[in-house]
């Protein structure tokens, strides 16, 4: 990846492959090279360049860390596509889905279809309570215990039948262990960003062909929110996936890749 100067910033960025642009679109607290485990490589084997970043918060993207707001994020992506050759196919989850739905409506122009992911069109008040107590804990210089982070970010964003074998339980206690952190200042501004004013009757301003993908066993963000969304956007079309939390494009990868191809492809 490579950092470059844009919108008076610096993002980390990574293209690959060749054809039409899709850029993506990384949730809170994530870097853009999530997207590498299983969506670049299938957008890259049907034809498309595909581009990843880590957004303004996420090291060595610049961290930010006296503030920013959805709309610096949205103006970043809206200059990454100018930057890399408008227009451009878009899929962002969660947060990064937020950032999509906006730039849709302030630059529908440089968007040739949108996938929002594990979205909302308002403030879930759990999900503002975590992201409050999680705030809290980097103010404080609180670290939680490896263990107890990577036990409750499996309960929080995997599925039931993600958990049912203990093989892939373990693997995915161990992976989260490993990542296990305090946030840092440009992750801490990235979790105040669920705190917003709701944007349904803004939705229903969206032209730009869209895909809503809701995760059915989401607790971050239940699928009636992504619904809501879709219901809200003119024509767009809503598909939900089984068995998957917060993350169902890594525990369902196949069925998230098949909804992405087909849809970006016109289908």
């Amino acid at each position: 990846m490579a950092l470059v100067p844009l919108n008076g910033i610096e993002l980390n960025v990574q293209t690959e492959g060749s054809g039409d642009l899709v850029v993506l679109v990384m949730g809170t607290g994530s870097p853009g090279r999530v997207w590498r485990t299983y969506q670049v490589p299938a957008l890259v084997k049907a034809g498309y360049r595909v581009a990843y970043f880590d957004n303004r918060g996420i090291k060595p993207s610049s961290e930010c860390a006296d503030g920013f707001t959805i709309d610096d994020m949205v103006a970043d992506t809206a200059a990454l596509i100018t930057h890399l050759g408008a227009p451009a196919h878009v899929v962002g989850t969660s947060l990064g889905a937020r950032v999509v739905q906006e730039l849709v409506l302030t630059r529908p122009d440089l968007v040739r279809s949108a996938v929002m992911m594990a979205t909302t069109a308002r403030p879930d008040p759990v999900q503002q309570m975590w992201a409050r107590g999680m705030r809290e804990l980097h103010d404080k210089g609180i670290e939680l215990p490896a263990a107890f982070y990577a036990a409750t970010s499996v309960v929080r964003n995997l599925a039931p039948a993600t958990l049912e074998d203990p093989v892939i339980a373990r693997d995915w206690l161990q992976m989260y262990e490993f990542a296990s952190a305090a946030p840092s200042a440009g992750e801490r501004v990235q979790l105040s960003l669920g705190d917003f004013p709701p944007r349904v009757d803004a939705y229903r301003g969206i032209t730009v062909r869209s895909l809503v993908v809701g995760f059915a066993e989401d607790r971050v963000l239940p699928p009636r929110l992504s619904r809501e969304v879709a219901d809200a956007i003119p024509g767009a079309r809503y598909a939900e996936v089984a068995d998957c939390g917060h993350i169902g494009y890594l525990e369902r990868p196949d069925e998230v890749n098949r909804l992405l191809v087909e849809f970006i492809g016109g289908a």
